[in-house]
């Protein structure tokens, strides 16, 4: 009998495997609010790498985010890591 597996989609694929990020999944492990911010943050860079401002940047990001105000999303691709 084939086992069919839920296939999830890894927004970390360019810092772990979609095996790990399942089992961190899986095992509540991954804060969403995070993956979601650093989305933005990459978003964001290859936005502006593309010669657009950053004003219309951020209201790029906010069409896919539209529960997100103008200043949260500044705040995310601005906020300084501790």
């Amino acid at each position: 009998m084939k086992t069919i597996k839920a296939q999830i989609n890894n927004p970390l694929s360019d810092l772990i495997s979609d095996e790990v990020y399942e089992l961190l999944v899986s095992q509540g492990l991954i804060d969403e609010k995070s993956v979601r911010d650093y989305e933005i943050r990459k978003k964001f860079k290859i936005l502006r790498a593309s010669k657009l401002s950053a004003g219309d940047s951020i209201d790029a990001i906010r069409e896919e985010y539209p529960y997100l105000q103008f200043d949260t999303i500044r705040k995310i691709v601005y906020q300084i890591n501790k």
